[in-house]
C-alpha cells in the first residue's frame, strides 16, 4: 500500500502538473525530516531495498534515453566530474544491484553480469528492421552498442564479468548476432575472435557460420554503401586472425580448448571461403553479380599489404602455398586426356580474369622458386584440377619475366625422371606444361615445334640413351595419338624424334599411326600450306584460306628476290598434291590481267617457263583471264569485310583498350597490366582472324617493300586502332607522370604487336605513315611513334630481320634500323618529320631509362637516327655550330612534346644543350662523324632544300674546314689531312652512287653530276679541295713521289670486289670502273699525269694510271682501245703537265715512249680516235710551246697516215715503227672503212715485214671476237672474211702465225705488250677464234710447222673448259640478230628449245646494254665447225647443252719434237672427221634439239656435250687417242 502511494506520489503532476523526478523527492524529503547520524544508513537501506523490488536489470541497462544529463549512461556518469552524488550513485547502484541479483539467484555476479551484457547485446543486434540477412549494423545501433560495451569494460574493471558465460550465452543466439558486433567486441578488447570462437564445442557449427557471415560480408563490402571502410577492416582483421592461428608455428595456448582444434576451424573456414568462390567461378558468375562482387572481394584479401601488421612472414607464406595447393586440387574431375585436348582453352587470356589475378597475387609473396616446387610436389603428390593447373602455368609464364628458364628447367627434369624410370606421370606432365607455356608464344616460351626439336631431334636428346627409352617415348606418342590436336600430330611427323637407323621401324610405325589419325581428322601433310606454321596448338587453318596466304607470300618472296621461291619449287617436286590442287588454282584465278605485267603476273610466266604449270591449265587460265569482265557486283563483293574482321570483334578489341588506358593512367593499376595485354592479345587475334596460328615471332625474315608497302583493309583498320591506342595512352600516360614511372604497359604493348603474322603489317604501316604520309602527322602522332620506335629497339633481340625492298637493297635489317629508311632527309618536309621524330625518341629514352643502364639506352635507339638528329639540328641551327653550353642536366624537352602545339624547334636545341644528350651524342658508334655526314649530306635535294644555295656552301665550307677536317680521327675527323678528306670524300660518293642507281635512280642517269641531286654540290667540294691539293708545296727532300692519292682509293675498292667470270662479278666491277672513271673526267687532268719538277729533267709520273688501265680498264675496253673521253683525258693532262717542264718535247717523247712498253691500250686508243684527238693536240701543243709536235705524237700521227694510204688506190709509203702501232692503227681504219673484202689492200703489204701482217692478224682476230661479243659491232661474218683474208695473206707469204695463240705473260717484248692490248676475257676466248678459222687452214702449210699439233691440241682442251664453264655461247648467239631477241623473250634462264636449258647465261629479258656486254662466254652452246674448203653459214639455231662434269685436264706437254708430219696428219684428220670429233663439238651451226648429233645421241643433262654413255666414251677415247699421238 504505501509503496503503491508512493508510486503515484512520484507520478502525480501535483502542483500545476509537473511530475518530480526522485531527486526532488528526496530532497523534499531531507528539507522536512531533520536526520540523525544514525538516520542516513537506515533511510540509504531503505532505499535500497525498494529498489531490489522494483529493479528491471534489463531496462536500467538499456536507459540510454531521455533528456539530456539525464541519461543512466554509466560512460557518463563516470566521466562526469560535476557537483553531486549521483554518478557515484548510478555505478554502485548497478554494480550492487547486479550482486544482489546474483545472490538472490545464487549464481556469480560474473555469470549474471555477462548474461545481462550478452542479453542487451542481442537486443541491439536485432534492433534493426532491415531484411535478413546483414553482418553490418546502422547508426544507431552502433551507438546503442558503444554505450553497452561501456557498461561492459567498467563490469570487467570491477571483475564481474566472464568472458566464458558471455561467449557461451552469444552462441545459443547466434543466428540473431551481428558479425560486426562480434568484431567491435574484438577491438574494444571484450572479447577476442578467438576466445569467441574457440567457446563453441562444435567446430563444425562455427565454421559453417562463420563462413556464411564472411561471404555476407564480401558481398556487402563490394556493394556501394557508406560503410564499405568499415566492411574492409572487419575483413581484414578476420583473415589476419585465421590466417595466424592456421598457419603460424608457435600457436598461443591460453585459449581453453587444445590449439589444434582452433588450426582447423581457421583452416576449414579459408579452405571453405576459397571452395566457394571457385566454385561459383567454374559456374560462370555474370560481371557485377553478387556471387562475383563475394569472390572479387574475397580474393582480395591475398594482397600483400593486407599482412602488413604480420611480423613474420611465414604465416603469409604458408597460407598463400596452401591457398595454391587448394586452388590446384579443387574438384580433380579432368582426366589427362581431357587436358590433352583442352588444354588450348586455358590459356592465359582464356582464363577468367578473377582466377588469373588471383594467381597473380599468390606470385606476389610466393618468388618463382617457390611456386615452381610448390606446383611440382602437387603434381607428384596429389590429385589435381589439370584446368587450373595449366592455367597456373600460363599465368607463371606470362606475368614473371624468369620463369620461362624455370619451367624450362623443371620440364627437363621431370623428362630426365621419366625416361630413367619410365615414368608415364612425369612424361604427361612434361609435356602438358611445355605445350601450356608455348600457347602464351615465344616471349613467354620456346613454340612447341622449337621444343621438340631441342628435346628429341638430336643425339643429345632425352631418349636417345636406350632402345628402352625410344620405345618408351614412342609407345608414348603412340597413346597421345587418339587425344592429340592435328597442329601437334604435324610437329611430330615433320620434325620427328632423331633415331638411330636400327630403330627405324619405331618411328615409321609412329609416323604411320599420325597420318592416318590426321588422315581421320581430314588434316593432310601433304596439303600444308607452304608457309605454314607449326609453332603453336591452335586449329589447322582452313586450305582455302592457307592457299591464299601461301600465294600472298609467294608473291611478296618473288618481288623482292626475283627468284621462284624456294618453298614453291619444292612443293612443286615433294609436295605435289598440295602445289597442283591447292596452290596453283589460287595463284591461277581468274582476272581481268594487266597492261603492265605485275608482280603475279611475272611469277606465273616464270612458273610456265620452268614447266611448273601443265599447259591445260595455264591454256584455261589465259582463256579465262581473256573473257572474264570486271562487274561492280563483282568488285563489291570482293571488297566485302571478311567475317573474322566483322565488327563485333573490333569493338571488343576497342573496349579492351580502352580498359587499358584506364588502367595506365592509374599508377595502383599497373599490376594488372600483363592480364589486360593477354586479353588484348587473345581480342587481336579474333580481330584479325588468326585463331592461335601466330605464336611464333621468329622464323622467315620480314619482307617489306618501301616504295609500295600494301595492307589489307581489315589488316590497316586494326593496325590503325593500335596504333592510335598506343599515341593516345602515351599522351595520357605522359599527363601524369613522366615516362620513367609510368610502368611497364608500353613495352608490354609492343611486344604484343610483334607477333608474326601482326609484325608485317604493322611495319608496312609505320612505312605508310613515315615515309609517305609524315607531313600530315600531328604532334601526338610523331611523339607515339617515336616511343613506339624505342620499344622496338628494346625487343630487338626477340624481333625477326626485315628485308627491305626498293629503293634500298634487299638485305636483313634490325627493325630499330628500319626507322632510318623511313626517315630520310632529302628535303625541307622530310627533314622535319626526321628532327621532330628523333627529337622525340631520344627525349623518351632519356627520361625512360634515366635510371637504368647506358648500354639498355643506347640498344633502344638507332644509330642512324641519331646521327640524323646531329645532322639536322648542325644543318638548321647556326647556334649549334658553336661550342656547346652545358645547361641544367634536369631541364628535359619531354614535357613540352606532350603538349598539343609543340615547339620543336625549341625542343629540339633543347634536347641538343642537355648534359645527358650530349654525352649520349659523343658516344663511339652514335657520334656524327665526317662520313656519317658525306652519306647524309649525299642525299639533299637541293630544290627542295631549306638552306638556299650560298646557305648550303657555307654549310658545307663550315663542316668541312671547321668541323670536320680539324676533328682528330678518333672523333671521326680528319687530323688536319686535307688528302684524307678528298678520300672519304670520293669512297662515300662512289658508294652513294652506285647504290642510288641501283635502286633510286634511272638507268641513265648521271652518277656523278646529273643523276643523284643531292651530290651536286659535294662533288663542287670534292674538285676545291682538289685543286687545293694540287696547289699545295710539293714534298720536301728527293723522296719519291707517293702517287695521286684517287688512285688508292680506287685500288682499295677494286681489291675489295670479288674476281671472277661470271656475269655478276664482271658487271660489279664494271660499274665500279665507270664510277672511277668518271670522277676522273669530272677532276683537272694533272690527276692522270703528275707534274714534273722543272729542275729535273723526267717524265710526268702515270704509273698508277697506267696500273689502272693495265688491270682494270684494259678489261673493259672495245676492240683494243679505251673510250675517248678517257683517252682524250690523258692527253689533256700530259700536255698540260709537259708545259710546266723545262723541256715539253722531251716530256712528252718519254711519257709516251714508257707508254709503248708499259700502257700500250693508251696509244692504240689514242689511234682510234686520232681523226677526234689531233685537232685538239694541236691547239693545246701550239699554246704551250712553239716547237713541232713531239717525236713520239708525230709517230702516232704517221701511223695512223700510213694506215689511210694501204686503203688509198696509191702505193702504201713504208710502215713506220714499231710494227705493232701500224698495225693496229691499219686495223681501225679497215673496220671504219666496212668493206666486203681487203684482198686487194693487203696485197699492198707484200712489200711490208712480216710482223705488220701478224700484228695485224692479231688485232683481227680481237675483232672477231668482240663482233660476237657485242651486238653493235660489225657482222660476224665480215669480221671473219678480214681474219681469213689476213690468214692467207699470211700462209701465202709462209709466215708463223701459231705463236699468237701461244701468248703469255712470260714473254717478253712483243708477247707482253699484245696481251695488254686485249681483254683477258678476249685473250680465253683465242680457242674460238682458232676453230672458227678451222676450215682457211691450208694444210700443206700446216703440215711444215712442228707447233701446229701442240698448238691445236691445247686449243682443243682450253675449248673444252671454256665449253664445261659455260663460256663459249656468247662469243655467237649474239652475232646472229633477232636469235638474241628469240632468246631473251624466252624468259629468265630458259631457251626457246625447252625448259631446263640456260639461255644468254641467264640473262633476264629487258636487261640493260651493260649486262649483255659484259656477259662474256655465259651461253652454253657449241662452236661452230666448217667442213674442209667452206664456211658453214650461221642460219641455224645451235644446242645448248648441260655442263655438269669437270674435264679439266692437267697441263702436260703435249708434243714431243722429233715426231713426224705423220702424227700431225692424223690428228689433223682426227679434228675434221665428223664421226671421232666427240659429240661434233665442231658441229654447233647444225639444227637444234630436233636434229641428232652425227654420233647418233640426242643431248641429255647428264652429258658434258649432250651425248649420253656412248658419247661419253667416244670423248674419252678421243683424248686418250689424241694424247697417244702426242706422246702422251
Amino acid at each position: 500500500m504505501s509503496a503503491s502511494r508512493a508510486r503515484g506520489a512520484a507520478s502525480d503532476p501535483g502542483h500545476g502538473g509537473r511530475r518530480r523526478a526522485w531527486v526532488e523527492l528526496l530532497a523534499g524529503r531531507v528539507r522536512r525530516q531533520q536526520l540523525g547520524p544514525e538516520g542516513e544508513p537506515k533511510v540509504g537501506e531503505s532505499a535500497v531495498r525498494l529498489l531490489r523490488r522494483h529493479l528491471n536489470l534489463g531496462d536500467l541497462v538499456l536507459e540510454v534515453d531521455g533528456p539530456p544529463r539525464k541519461q543512466l549512461c554509466l560512460s557518463r556518469l563516470i566521466d562526469y566530474d560535476g557537483p553531486g552524488a549521483h554518478t557515484d550513485l548510478s555505478s554502485s547502484l548497478i554494480g550492487s544491484a547486479l550482486r544482489d541479483q546474483a545472490a538472490q539467484l545464487g549464481v556469480p555476479a560474473a555469470v549474471l553480469s555477462s548474461q545481462v551484457v550478452a542479453s542487451g547485446l542481442v537486443q541491439v543486434c536485432e534492433a534493426d528492421a532491415g531484411p535478413p540477412p546483414k553482418v553490418l549494423m546502422t547508426p544507431d545501433q552502433r551507438k546503442k552498442l558503444s554505450s553497452l560495451f561501456e557498461i561492459a569494460q567498467n563490469l570487467l574493471a570491477q571483475s564481474m564479468f566472464s568472458r566464458l558465460s558471455f561467449c557461451q550465452e552469444l552462441w545459443k543466439v547466434q543466428n540473431s548476432l551481428l558479425l560486426e558486433a562480434v568484431w567491435r567486441l574484438h577491438v574494444q578488447n571484450i572479447v577476442s575472435l578467438q576466445e569467441l570462437l574457440e567457446s563453441h564445442a562444435d567446430s563444425q557449427a562455427v565454421v559453417a557460420w562463420l563462413s556464411r557471415d564472411l561471404r555476407l560480408l564480401c558481398e556487402q563490402t563490394e556493394a556501394p554503401c557508406q560503410h564499405a571502410d568499415v566492411a574492409r577492416a572487419m575483413l581484414s582483421d578476420f583473415v589476419q586472425m585465421l590466417v595466424l592461428r592456421a598457419f603460424q608455428k608457435n600457436v598461443d595456448v591460453r585459449g581453453t580448448v587444445e590449439p589444434e582444434w582452433m588450426t582447423q576451424v581457421a583452416v576449414a573456414v579459408l579452405e571453405r571461403m576459397l571452395a566457394s568462390a571457385l566454385e561459383a567461378l567454374a559456374a560462370g558468375i555474370q560481371e557485377g553479380s553478387a556471387a562475383h562482387k563475394a569472390v572479387s572481394c574475397w580474393f582480395s584479401v591475398f594482397s600483400g599489404h593486407m599482412y602488413r601488421s604480420i611480423i613474420s612472414t611465414e604465416s603469409p607464406k604458408r597460407f598463400f602455398c596452401h591457398t595454391l595447393t587448394q586452388i590446384l586440387t579443387h574438384k580433380p574431375v579432368l582426366k589427362v586426356s581431357d587436358a590433352v585436348q583442352m588444354q588450348r582453352e586455358w590459356s592465359f587470356a582464356r582464363t577468367p580474369p578473377l582466377l588469373s589475378g588471383l594467381y597473380r597475387r599468390l606470385f606476389v609473396i610466393l618468388s618463382p622458386e617457390e611456386l615452381v616446387d610448390c606446383l611440382q610436389e602437387v603434381l607428384e603428390t596429389r590429385e589435381v584440377n589439370w584446368q587450373h593447373v595449366l592455367s597456373c602455368v600460363s599465368t607463371l609464364v606470362i606475368c614473371l619475366p624468369d620463369a620461362q628458364q624455370l619451367v624450362n628447367g623443371w620440364v627437363s627434369r621431370l623428362l630426365a625422371h621419366a625416361f630413367e624410370s619410365c615414368d608415364l606421370d612425369s612424361m604427361v606432365l612434361a609435356f602438358l606444361v611445355a605445350r601450356q607455356a608455348a600457347l602464351e608464344g615465344p616471349a613467354a616460351f620456346p613454340s612447341y615445334a622449337a621444343w621438340f626439336q631441342a628435346a628429341f631431334g638430336s643425339a643429345r636428346g632425352f631418349h636417345s640413351c636406350s632402345k628402352k627409352a625410344l620405345v618408351f617415348l614412342f609407345k608414348f606418342l603412340s597413346d597421345l595419338v587418339p587425344f592429340e590436336a592435328p597442329r601437334y600430330l604435324q610437329v611430330h611427323v615433320l620434325h620427328p624424334p632423331l633415331v638411330p637407323s636400327k630403330y627405324r621401324a619405331l618411328l615409321t610405325d609412329y609416323v604411320a599411326l599420325a597420318r592416318t589419325r590426321l588422315a581421320d581428322l581430314k588434316v593432310s601433310i601433304e596439303n600444308m600450306g607452304l608457309y605454314e606454321d607449326l609453332s603453336s596448338a591452335g586449329d589447322v587453318t582452313e586450305p582455302h584460306r592457307q592457299t591464299s596466304q601461301d600465294v600472298e607470300k609467294a608473291i611478296m618472296v618473288f618481288e623482292h628476290t626475283g627468284k621462284i621461291p624456294a618453298a614453291v619449287l619444292e612443293a612443286s617436286i615433294f609436295r605435289r598434291s598440295y602445289y597442283l590442287s591447292h596452290f596453283l588454282p589460287a595463284l591461277l584465278t581468274p582476272r581481268v590481267l594487266p597492261r603492265v605485267p605485275d608482280s603475279r603476273a611475272v611469277l606465273i610466266e616464270s612458273l610456265r617457263r620452268a614447266e611448273k604449270i601443265p599447259p591445260s591449265l595455264y591454256a584455261t587460265y589465259r582463256q579465262a583471264c581473256s573473257t572474264v569482265r570486271e562487274k561492280p557486283e563483282d568488285a563489291a563483293s570482293r571488297r566485302e569485310v571478311e567475317p573474322s574482321c566483322a565488327e563485333e570483334p573490333l569493338g571488343l578489341l576497342t573496349t579492351a583498350l580502352r580498359e587499358l588506358r584506364a588502367s595506365v593512367t592509374d599508377p595502383p593499376q599497373h599490376d594488372a597490366l600483363s592480364a589486360q595485354m593477354a586479353v588484348i592479345s587473345e581480342q587481336l587475334r579474333s580481330a584479325l582472324g588468326l585463331s592461335e596460328d601466330d605464336s611464333d615471332v621468329e622464323g622467315a625474315p620480314v619482307q617489306l617493300s618501301v616504295r609500295a608497302p600494301e595492307l589489307r583493309p581489315w589488316e590497316q583498320r586494326v593496325v590503325d586502332l593500335l596504333l592510335t591506342s598506343f599515341c593516345q595512352n602515351l599522351m595520357a600516360a605522359s599527363s601524369v607522370a613522366p615516362p620513367d614511372r609510368q610502368g611497364p604497359w608500353a613495352a608490354h604493348f609492343v611486344r604484343t604487336l610483334c607477333r608474326r603474322r601482326l609484325l608485317p603489317a604493322l611495319l608496312s604501316r609505320l612505312c605508310q605513315l613515315l615515309r609517305h604520309q609524315g607531313p600530315s602527322l600531328s604532334a601526338s602522332h610523331v611523339v607515339g611513334l617515336a616511343a613506339l620506335a624505342v620499344h622496338l629497339g628494346e625487343s630487338r633481340s626477340a624481333l625477326p630481320e626485315v628485308h627491305v625492298g626498293p629503293p634500298t637493297p634487299a638485305r636483313g635489317l634490325p627493325v630499330p634500323e628500319l626507322f632510318d629508311i623511313l626517315l630520310p632527309c632529302r628535303t625541307q618536309e622530310s627533314s622535319a618529320l626526321c628532327l621532330k621524330f628523333c627529337t622525340a625518341a631520344i627525349s623518351y629514352s632519356l627520361c625512360k631509362f634515366s635510371s637504368q643502364s647506358r648500354d639498355i639506352l643506347y640498344s633502344c635507339l638507332s644509330p642512324g637516327l641519331i646521327k640524323k638528329f646531329q645532322f639536322i639540328v648542325f644543318r638548321w641551327f647556326s647556334e649549334a655550330r658553336d661550342p656547346p653550353s652545358w645547361e641544367d642536366p634536369a631541364s628535359s624537352p619531354w614535357r613540352p612534346l606532350c603538349l598539343p602545339s609543340a615547339d620543336w624547334r625549341r625542343a629540339a636545341l633543347c634536347l641538343w644543350k642537355q648534359r645527358t644528350s650530349r654525352e649520349l651524342l659523343q658516344r663511339e658508334g652514335l657520334r656524327l662523324t665526317y662520313r656519317d655526314w658525306l652519306q647524309l649530306e649525299l642525299e639533299i635535294q637541293p630544290e627542295v632544300d631549306s638552306l638556299s644555295d650560298t646557305e648550303r656552301r657555307d654549310f658545307h665550307q663550315w663542316a668541312i674546314h671547321q668541323h670536320f677536317l680539324p676533328a682528330p680521327s678518333a672523333t671521326g675527323g680528319c687530323d688536319g689531312d686535307l688528302e684524307v678528306a678528298c678520300a672519304t670524300l670520293v669512297d662515300v660518293l662512289m658508294d652513294f652512287c652506285q647504290s642510288s642507281r641501283s635502286y633510286d635512280r634511272s638507268e641513265n642517269s648521271d652518277l656523278v653530276v646529273g643523276g643523284c641531286t643531292g651530290n651536286r654540290d659535294i662533288f663542287s667540294r670534292l674538285q676545291e679541295m682538289a685543286a687545293d691539293l694540287e696547289q699545295g708545296p710539293a714534298p720536301l727532300g728527293h723522296a719519291a713521289p707517293r702517287g695521286h692519292f684517287l688512285f688508292g682509293v680506287f685500288c682499295r675498292r677494286l681489291q675489295a670486289l670479288a674476281r671472277g667470270w661470271d656475269v655478276a662479278s664482271r658487271l660489279q666491277r664494271q660499274r665500279e670502273l665507270l664510277m672511277c672513271k668518271r670522277i676522273l673526267l669530272g677532276l683537272p687532268p694533272s690527276v692522270l699525269v703528275g707534274s714534273p719538277r722543272l729542275e729535273q729533267l723526267a717524265a710526268p709520273d702515270c704509273d698508277d694510271f697506267f696500273h689502272l688501265v693495265n688491270s682494270e680498264l684494259r678489261n673493259f675496253s672495245y676492240d683494243g682501245a679505251l673510250t675517248h673521253d678517257i683517252t682524250a683525258h690523258f692527253f689533256r693532262g700530259l700536255l698540260n703537265a709537259c708545259s710546266r717542264s723545262r723541256d715539253p718535247s722531251l716530256a712528252a717523247d718519254l711519257t709516251l715512249t714508257a707508254c709503248q712498253t708499259q700502257c700500250p691500250l693508251l696509244l692504240t686508243s689514242a689511234l682510234l680516235w686520232w681523226p677526234h684527238l689531233e685537232p685538239e693536240l694541236h691547239h693545246r701543243w701550239r699554246r704551250c710551246s712553239q716547237s713541232p709536235l713531239p717525236t713520239e705524237l708525230r709517230r702516232l700521227q704517221e701511223a695512223q697516215h700510213f694506215a689511210a694510204s694501204v686503203l688509198s688506190p696509191l702505193a702504201a709509203p713504208p710502215a713506220p715503227g714499231p710494227a705493232w702501232l701500224c698495225a693496229a692503227a691499219l686495223h681501225f681504219v679497215i673496220r671504219r672503212a666496212g668493206k666486203e673484202s681487203i684482198r686487194q689492200e693487203l696485197g699492198q703489204l707484200d712489200s711490208q715485214g712480216e710482223e705488220l701482217l701478224v700484228f695485224l692478224f692479231f688485232f683481227s682476230l680481237m675483232g672477231l671476237l668482240s663482233s660476237h661479243l657485242t651486238p653493235q659491232a660489225i657482222g660476224s661474218l665480215k669480221a671473219l672474211d678480214v681474219c681469213a683474208e689476213v690468214l692467207g695473206c699470211l700462209q701465202r707469204k709462209r709466215i708463223s702465225w701459231l705463236p699468237l695463240f701461244q701468248l703469255t705473260e712470260a714473254d717478253a717484248g712483243l708477247g707482253r705488250t699484245l696481251l695488254r692490248l686485249a681483254p683477258d676475257h678476249q685473250v680465253r676466248l683465242l680457242p674460238v677464234a682458232f676453230y672458227s678459222l678451222l676450215s682457211y687452214f691450208d694444210k700443206d702449210a700446216l703440215l711444215q710447222e712442228d707447233a701446229f699439233l701442240h698448238v691445236a691440241v691445247n686449243m682443243y682442251l682450253k675449248l673444252v673448259g671454256l665449253f664445261v664453264a659455260g663460256e663459249t655461247g656468247a662469243v655467237w648467239t649474239p652475232a646472229h640478230g633477232g636469235e638474241l631477241q628469240a632468246q631473251a623473250g624466252a624468259g629468265p634462264g630458259l631457251s626457246p628449245d625447252g625448259p631446263g636449258r640456260p639461255a644468254l647465261g641467264g640473262l633476264r629479258p629487258g636487261q640493260p646494254l651493260l649486262a649483255q656486254r659484259a656477259a662474256v662466254g655465259t651461253l652454253t652452246a657449241a662452236l661452230p665447225v666448217f667442213s674442209p674448203g667452206r664456211p658453214r653459214k650461221p642460219d641455224n639455231k645451235c644446242s645448248s647443252f648441260s655442263a655438269a662434269v669437270d674435264t679439266s685436264v692437267p697441263k702436260k706437254e703435249l708434243l714431243r719434237r722429233g715426231r713426224g708430219n705423220a702424227q700431225m696428219l692424223t690428228l689433223l684428220s682426227v679434228f675434221k672427221s665428223p664421226s671421232l670429233f666427240p659429240v661434233r663439238v665442231l658441229n654447233t651451226f647444225g639444227k637444234t634439239s630436233t636434229r641428232r648429233p652425227a654420233l647418233g645421241i640426242s643431248p641429255g643433262p647428264g652429258c658434258v656435250f649432250g651425248g649420253r654413255g656412248a658419247a661419253r666414251a667416244q670423248h674419252t677415247g678421243f683424248l686418250a687417242a689424241a694424247g697417244r699421238e702426242c706422246g702422251l
